[in-house]
């Protein structure tokens, strides 16, 4: 198996201030060399101290596509699925579909959700139907031991269903924040041709993403920061301070012929020293 090789070894890595946010979120961090998917060595910049480090300026360029996606999904009034079961990103998945008014799933992910969407939408009827029950003369007709099995049978649905209970039909696009956490929806999409986003890490086969964005998926504020672009491109429907590609290879020349350390309006352009230890590495083994 092809490996790949550290660019810079034992100097600090010189990286422009326009990808600065990307060193401080921590979107660098990969996983350890053991468990790396050999189709993510193209988004790999190096090795260091045993670990990939995600080359951040192929993260830049990917949100570049996804951000002018998403305009257009916005644009056309089509439905977006965000996906991100994993308990530390539940909030952030779920923020970002209520600002944006999208359908979300953030706890479980019930197989069939897009492959076998009719049984899953007579769930949906009858949670919404559950509901209206609870509010009707009805409901004082049953015992007290029927309708405390019903209200938990009424949460366990909200909790489970409630954040797609208005998704009226399939989803044009689905959004996973961890598409190796979520494997099976992005399956389900796949089969049925729906175009899906992910944030994909370096342990994972890109090959099933449509627009794939390169990034540490345990980081919080890594996730956090993908998810805010994604949000400010929805709701304002301009381009967000994601360079185009032609930009990016400004900077980068820029960079190469000032060593990273060029003149710019207000001062220098500052030579970045980037963190090559990753919090969360005694718990990162897959």
């Amino acid at each position: 198996m092809p490996e790949t090789k550290d660019k810079k070894k034992d100097k600090d890595i010189e990286i422009p201030a326009e990808l600065q946010e990307f060193i401080e979120a921590g979107v660098h961090f990969g996983h350890k060399k053991s468990v790396v998917h050999p189709g993510m060595f193209p988004y790999i910049f190096g090795v260091r101290n045993n670990i990939h480090i995600i080359d951040v300026e192929h993260t830049q360029k990917q949100l570049v596509k996804v951000v002018e996606f998403v305009q257009g999904i916005v644009q056309e009034g089509k439905v977006v699925l965000f996906v991100g079961t994993k308990v530390p990103m539940r909030r952030l998945v779920k923020a970002l579909a209520e600002a944006t008014e999208m359908p979300y799933v953030i706890n479980r992910w019930f197989g069939g959700t897009i492959t076998n969407w009719e049984t899953i939408s007579e769930r949906i009827q009858y949670l919404k139907d559950l509901r209206e029950k609870t509010k009707s003369e009805e409901w004082k007709k049953y015992t007290k031991h029927e309708r405390l099995k019903m209200k938990r049978e009424l949460e366990k649905l909200e909790v489970n269903l409630g954040g797609i209970e208005n998704m009226k039909k399939l989803p044009n696009v689905i959004f996973v924040a961890d598409a190796k956490e979520n494997a099976l929806a992005v399956k389900e999409a796949n089969a049925k041709g729906i175009p899906v986003i992910g944030i994909i890490d370096t342990n994972v086969n890109p090959k099933n993403i449509t627009y794939p964005i390169p990034a540490n998926d345990d980081s919080i504020t890594s996730v956090e920061l993908i998810l805010s672009k994604v949000k400010d491109a929805m709701l304002k429907n301009v381009k967000h301070e994601v360079k185009p590609e032609k930009q990016l290879n400004e900077i980068k020349k820029t960079s190469k012929d000032n060593k990273a350390v060029g003149k710019k309006k207000g001062g220098l352009l500052p030579k970045l020293k980037v963190s090559l230890r990753r919090p969360e590495l005694k718990s990162r083994e897959s």
